[in-house]
């Protein structure tokens, strides 16, 4: 039966599509004022460069400043509108920014899994889909007068250091990965019509950002050290694939320093790499304030002046926030700014404007005007939300096959925990207000018989006081489900967390309900970061663990599915789970992601101590089996330079720049049977690494492709693989250089190991 919220809810939607229809009137351009239809910069006839050059030379500087800032004035000379750049749309449209609201025909969105949660699926598909989704919903609400148009999401930061309260909100640890999430929501999100954006997209934090307040550090004074081989192997990676790629239409520099500059006052980072080298065809936004933070906090120059014009000659196009509103037209008066300048920047927010078309007049003529309430919390909305949940789900452990559940042999099961009955905790952060909260109480209970006892009274769990009822519980069931974990007063923006293991008294709760137990014992953890849980590894009474991440509105009913079998989990881990003394061992501040002498390195790519459970990590109800069916044994790799000629023999166990490389289209294709051996159907992740030839500077292993692959039982599919030899089996060296190792490169897929040899093939004059 659905809740009361819920039907509620579905009336109002009901009602709303009745009435629906747009609300909005046009933000500039309207067809009844004709006094500023026959501008040129309203003619969609012409090119967006063209009416933008057109706009711009009809404001004078006092309007042109109030279009710098989030909260953008308008032109009612001109017949336009003002404007709230900041809207967000991390995993369903939020009301964390001012652009967005709830409230009328939209009470409420769809609110997808913590973007943790969604990319353990491994499944490029759905994240593209998930992403058409939240912009269909975000066009409904511009439509109906209550949202914006422009969102800063993704954030697609590298989930570097455990601790990081922010991780959930990442891809996790891995560049490749990130950088593939960020594409595919990305085109999602902007659409694929060409130069017409749906919503435009923000690919943030630029870079190096992730750390937000641990142990006295914030990240308004942080000065992030970072080898030049670190941030072209690891933190720029994702960026470059989001704007290359995805063509996102905007990037948001960081609060941070890098190598002792602010991201949004450096022009190698926002002029020459986002713009020059990598093309990016949109705007670049500051992060809240962060320009009054550079000025303020870090005090990097000795005037708010100073400041505005340091970031906006640097490359940054709009602030979000009040400053450059107030110290840009003084920055001009005093001849450190020129007017042209601000011309740029204005270029590229307004660009994306017209491309969103918002200078097109009336919105019943626009492509997505048939968007309206109908189409946010629909049905297949809500049903896209739990599917997103299920394949999200990890299953770590599964010992003596205990899980899935029946409801035969399991009539009555105790539900226990902290987050046994979570709402809120499931959708994370950066989250609006869901269509639904369907609990893991409720999800199991709509299998068998449930008791229910929290046991802590939140995840501090700082009092064993209601331990009693829980063990009691336990006691009387056939299976017991402890649904544990962390949420947002643990992990969270601004609060990084202090260590990894399960918070207060909740590890003896969950010992002394196990040791009671007469059924199996189901341990559930809700989280965005890894937790060390070896305590129940290794425990005998405790027979399957489950990562269930922070799942989303539905979340308490893919929990359920899983547990009791009608979803075979496919979910793998994107980030490494360590045990609790690998913080000890280094501070979150450095940033060196590979190993020195007391130093134990960072990521699955890295690090090669002991771990809880390792990136790639993820159980199913069934086993697979991988065959090689084609694959060659030796690459060749055109090379040309300029320095010296050498002969093929000389560059065997080199490595050449990718600049001297001639392999734009060359790829290693690899052909790959995944059998299903066991007695159920399944998806299942196939992960592919390689591990170049390359010593002490080169990463252990690296992914290099990942394919989600729906087998049924019994039966064998064939997938093939494509990896790019430029852009995947290359390394970077110390000095930021990235290379192509020649050489044998040993390729895992899954547990199958393929050696194939790079060598060289002379195109003439050589450099190495």
């Amino acid at each position: 039966m659905p809740s009361t919220s819920t039907l509620i809810l579905s009336i109002l939607i009901l009602l709303s599509a009745i009435h629906g229809g747009a609300s909005r009137g046009p933000f500039a351009c309207d067809p009844n004022n004709s006094a500023t239809t026959d501008y040129p910069f309203c003619r969609r006839s012409l090119g967006v460069g063209e009416r933008v050059k057109d706009l711009i030379g009809r404001l004078t500087l006092e309007e042109k400043v109030k279009l710098l800032v989030s909260n953008a004035g308008g032109v009612p000379r001109l017949g336009i509108k003002a404007y709230q750049w900041w809207s967000e749309a991390l995993h369903g449209v939020s009301n964390v920014g001012p652009g967005t609201s709830f409230g009328g025909e939209f009470p409420a969105a769809t609110s997808f899994p913590q973007v943790i949660s969604t990319v353990a699926s491994f499944n490029a598909s759905l994240w593209e889909a998930i992403g058409r989704v939240v912009s269909d919903e975000a066009r409904a609400m511009y439509n109906g007068g209550v949202g914006g148009l422009t969102y800063w999401s993704p954030n697609v930061n590298i989930f570097r250091d455990p601790r990081w309260g922010r991780g959930q909100e990442t891809p996790g640890e891995d560049p490749i990965l990130a950088g593939t999430y960020a594409v595919n929501y990305v085109r999602g999100l902007q659409g694929t019509e060409g130069n017409r954006l749906k919503v435009a997209a923000c690919c943030k934090h630029f870079t190096a950002y992730d750390l937000d307040n641990w142990n006295g550090v914030d990240r308004f004074h942080f000065n992030a050290q970072v080898s030049k081989q670190d941030i072209e192997d690891t933190f720029e990676v994702p960026f470059r694939m989001c704007v290359e790629g995805g063509k996102v239409s905007s990037v948001m520099c960081s609060y941070n320093q890098v190598n002792g500059v602010p991201t949004c006052a450096d022009p190698n980072l926002l002029t020459n790499t986002l713009r020059s080298q990598w093309h990016l065809d949109g705007y670049i936004v500051s992060d809240c304030d962060s320009v009054g933070v550079f000025y303020d906090s870090q005090h990097y120059t000795s005037t708010p002046e100073e400041a505005a014009a340091m970031a906006i000659k640097a490359g940054l196009d709009l602030d979000c926030g009040p400053f450059l509103e107030t110290h840009t037209e003084n920055a001009v008066k005093r001849g450190i700014l020129n007017e042209s300048h601000i011309n740029g920047a204005l270029s590229n927010t307004l660009s994306v404007q017209m491309r969103l078309g918002m200078f097109d007049g009336d919105l019943k003529t626009q492509p997505f005007a048939h968007l309206g309430a109908k189409h946010v919390c629909s049905d297949h909305n809500r049903q896209l939300a739990v599917d997103a949940a299920r394949q999200g789900i990890v299953l770590l452990e599964n010992r003596r096959n205990s899980l899935p559940l029946s409801t035969y042999h399991h009539r009555i099961v105790a539900v226990v925990g902290p987050n046994s009955n979570a709402t809120l905790t499931m959708i994370g952060n950066y989250a609006g207000i869901a269509c639904e909260y369907i609990t893991p109480l409720q999800g199991i209970s709509k299998y068998t018989r449930t008791i229910h006892q929290q046991g802590c009274k939140g995840v501090a769990c700082r009092s064993n006081k209601y331990f009693g009822g829980a063990i009691e519980a336990a006691r009387e069931a056939d299976a017991v489900v402890l649904v544990m974990g962390l949420d947002q007063s643990i992990e969270a923006e601004f609060r990084d967390r202090a260590e990894l293991l399960l918070p207060g008294l909740q590890p003896d709760l969950v010992l002394k309900v196990a040791s009671m137990a007469k059924g199996p014992v189901i341990l559930v953890l809700m989280s965005g970061g890894p937790i060390d849980v070896s305590f129940a590894k290794d425990h005998p009474k405790i027979s399957g663990i489950i990562w269930a991440g922070y799942p989303g509105q539905a979340g308490g009913l893919a929990i359920a599915d899983v547990l009791f079998g009608r979803t075979n989990p496919g979910g793998k881990l994107p980030m490494t789970w360590y045990p609790q003394d690998y913080v000890s061992k280094l501070p979150m501040t450095t940033m060196s992601l590979r190993p020195g002498p007391s130093y134990p390195g960072r990521t699955y790519r890295f690090y090669k101590g002991p771990v809880v459970y390792p990136f790639g990590h993820g159980l199913s109800y069934t086993t697979f089996t991988h065959k090689i069916l084609a694959a060659p044994t030796t690459l060749t790799v055109p090379v040309s330079g300029h320095r010296h000629r050498q002969n093929a023999t000389e560059f065997s166990g080199k490595a050449i720049r990718v600049t001297h490389a001639k392999c734009e289209r060359l790829s290693l294709v690899i052909k790959v049977a995944v059998r299903n051996i066991g007695g159920r159907d399944g998806a299942h992740t196939l992960l592919v690494y390689s591990r170049p030839p390359m010593g002490v500077w080169a990463p252990q292993k690296q992914l290099v492709a990942f394919e989600k692959v729906h087998v049924e039982a019994q039966a064998q599919k064939e997938v093939e693989i494509n990896i790019h030899v430029c852009k995947f089996l290359s390394v970077v060296d110390k000095f930021g250089i990235r290379r192509v190792a020649m050489g044998e490169h040993g390729i895992d897929v899954g547990d199958v190991r393929h050696i194939v040899s790079l060598q060289p093939q002379t195109l003439g004059i050589i450099k190495s």
